[in-house]
């Protein structure tokens, strides 16, 4: 099946819609539009080095439904563990085969990579770095200055080491995100795919925040 087909398809009509109705009220950077943008981008990473994409595709529309109960539990429960949990069975409801099941929820149970969770499977390594480049580039760059404006940050701050800057404050700025932790995500690629889209981004992002830099700053082009 292409793409164009499975994405078209009534059963990932009814995929969008459960994993919408769980990300709805997250809103920012991960609500619908995030897994939208994710799905998008694991196809298009798996399609070049030919992964399920029947996989992937549930795996990446849900891969986040969990994400409210972290927030509710302010940590203490992991999203993606817990999305896992939540996604059997709905998988089960829509008839997924049992094997299926396992793949799609061991994508969601490790996409975040931390601790003893490792994405065993392509699939798995693919939703993680579709995940992550979603973090970096234009769009990690819009998330990053939503997020700053949400909790009123500065526009930029780049005569400040963001060391010693605190996260929720006025110095929580894009450009702190940046050199926090969206400059190092490049690094952390696990697809060759996915590695060549994250230097890509990474080189972009530092283009954007230099020009940001001389436009703030007053410097001649």
């Amino acid at each position: 099946m292409t793409i164009a087909e499975l994405l078209a398809s009534g059963l990932l009509k009814r995929l969008r819609m459960l994993g919408h109705s769980f990300c709805i009220a997250e809103g920012g950077s991960h609500g619908p539009d995030h897994s939208e943008r994710v799905l998008h981008t694991a196809l298009t990473i798996g399609e070049r080095m030919d992964a399920q994409l029947g996989i992937l595709a549930p795996a990446a529309l849900l891969h986040d439904i969990g994400r409210r109960e972290e927030s509710q539990s302010r940590g203490r429960i992991c999203h993606a563990q817990r999305g896992a949990e939540l996604a059997a069975p709905l998988l089960q409801e829509l008839a997924y085969q049992e094997t299926e099941i396992e793949a799609i929820c061991h994508c969601i149970a490790n996409h975040r990579f931390r601790g003893a969770a490792r994405p065993a499977t392509l699939e798995a390594k693919i939703l993680y770095d579709a995940d992550k480049l979603d973090s970096i580039g234009a769009v990690g760059i819009g998330r990053a200055f939503l997020f700053a404006g949400q909790i009123g940050a500065r526009l930029h701050n780049p005569e400040l080491d963001p060391a010693a800057t605190a996260p929720y404050s006025l110095e929580d700025t894009a450009y702190r995100e940046f050199r926090i932790k969206m400059s190092k995500v490049h690094t952390h690629m696990l697809t060759s795919v996915g590695r060549e889209m994250a230097e890509q981004r990474y080189a972009f992002m530092q283009t954007f925040f230099d020009q940001l830099t001389r436009e703030t700053s007053g410097v001649l082009p």
